[in-house]
């Protein structure tokens, strides 16, 4: 039994075939296929590296920072983490918990100073909610009791690496950390503490690599005076897209004065703003695709012309109007739907090929990867395809309008 075909797509399809009349706009359809391939490709392509590249930067980020911190208001401190710790243990989706202490500072080693910003941690926690270990350059992440050579012992210290290049600072070196949230009075000294530096690290942000340093938790309180205070608490999550739900738990655990925030609240800014540059350059290269849409414009209204005698002679024979409108707006589908099927394939067989065999590599001394990233979401594919395959289908409404809108009579006068 033969598979029952509507008309329209038959018609539509014998319309694009070759024949010596036709060819030359059968060759017109053929560039507007290219044109809807290269701007889906195009998309396809762009969107994949902005998705690798974001990726890359959102994972650093919460690498070195973590998913959800918890502080109280007016940065006053939490004077019980233990206490905060054991409501917040056993949360679901929390994998890892740490103290930490955050603090404006200066540094000084040998005649070289500058400003950094002090981060104390927990060594028995902080590889449960930070990736610092792995992003070790250079030394090791000993931020314990370090002895030296006249039988002394001082604190360890890591540097961010550029901060450290600047200081002209190298493991083994005595670096002084000044205080100058401890001063009270303008006549007083700032708290002096002195430390050992026993590595650099490096997470490819400059803006940590640059200002960073990281010490103990128990020296940043004798630091800074804090007593048994710390800045906040950080947590790890098995999923990072769920802390938005952790942070509704920890709010009714913890209630005021309390308050956690996300990774994407942390950096909001950042975060929105590749959003904005995903949206923006979705719709500018969509533009690629509205310029192969008017290809399909002048296509279907050649086709119109070409054929206007059979489309007085199926008009006459009984097809309707509607009928004959949604002859040509198939035509125009089909040049967007093969179009749009050869930009995805060419567009994901490139990326994958970028994933597989990094052909396309980075300066290192410029970027923080050596190799363009690119990640694929099955969510891009379907956006782009609809759009793709909708902006063909406006664009063929106004030639088959007309088309519709022939006269039978005055289509065959003169045949």
């Amino acid at each position: 039994m033969k598979k029952w075909i509507p008309y329209e797509w038959f018609v539509a399809r014998r319309y694009l075939s070759a024949r010596r009349r036709t060819g030359f706009i059968t060759l017109i359809a053929w560039i507007s296929i290219l044109g809807v391939t290269i701007g889906v490709a195009a998309l396809i392509i762009v969107l994949s590296v902005m998705n690798g590249f974001e990726s890359e930067v959102r994972s650093r980020i919460i690498g070195f920072d973590t998913h959800i911190r918890v502080r109280s208001y007016h940065d006053e401190g939490i004077s019980d983490p233990a206490a905060v710790l054991e409501k917040i243990r056993g949360i679901p989706h929390v994998i890892g918990l740490s103290p930490y202490i955050l603090e404006k500072g200066m540094i000084q080693a040998g005649d070289r100073n500058d400003g950094c910003l002090i981060r104390g941690a927990d060594p028995g926690t902080l590889d449960e909610v930070s990736d610092l270990s792995r992003n070790m350059a250079y030394g090791r992440l000993d931020l314990g009791p370090v002895p030296r050579g006249d039988g002394r012992t001082l604190p360890g210290i890591v540097l961010g690496r550029y901060l450290a290049d600047r200081l002209l600072a190298e493991p083994g070196d005595v670096v002084t950390l000044f205080s100058p949230s401890g001063i009270r009075s303008m006549l007083q000294m700032p708290p002096v503490k002195q430390f050992i530096v026993t590595g650099y690290f490096e997470t490819g942000m400059y803006e940590y690599d640059n200002t960073y340093v990281y010490i103990s938790n128990a020296a940043a309180q004798e630091l800074f005076r804090m007593g048994g205070r710390v800045s906040g608490i950080e947590l790890r999550l098995d999923d990072l897209y769920k802390a938005d739900a952790v942070v509704d738990t920890i709010e009714k655990r913890l209630g005021f004065p309390y308050y956690p925030m996300t990774w994407f609240e942390m950096r909001k800014n950042l975060f929105s703003w590749m959003q904005l540059e995903k949206i923006a350059m979705f719709i500018i290269l969509s533009l690629i695709i509205m310029v192969a849409a008017f290809n399909i414009i002048s296509t279907i209204i050649m086709v119109v012309m070409e054929k206007t005698k059979e489309i007085g002679i199926l008009k006459s024979i009984g097809a309707t109007s509607g009928g004959v409108m949604r002859l040509f707006l198939c035509l125009g589908v089909g040049v967007g739907i093969t179009g749009t099927a050869l930009g995805l394939a060419v567009g994901y067989g490139l990326c994958w090929a970028q994933q597989t065999y990094k052909f396309i590599s980075l300066p290192g001394d410029v970027y923080f990867i050596s190799v363009m990233p690119v990640r694929m979401q099955a969510t891009d594919f379907l956006y782009i395809g609809l759009a793709s395959v909708l902006i063909c289908l406006v664009a063929s409404i106004y030639p088959a309008k007309k088309a519709a809108d022939l006269i039978p009579v005055e289509a065959i006068r003169y045949e």
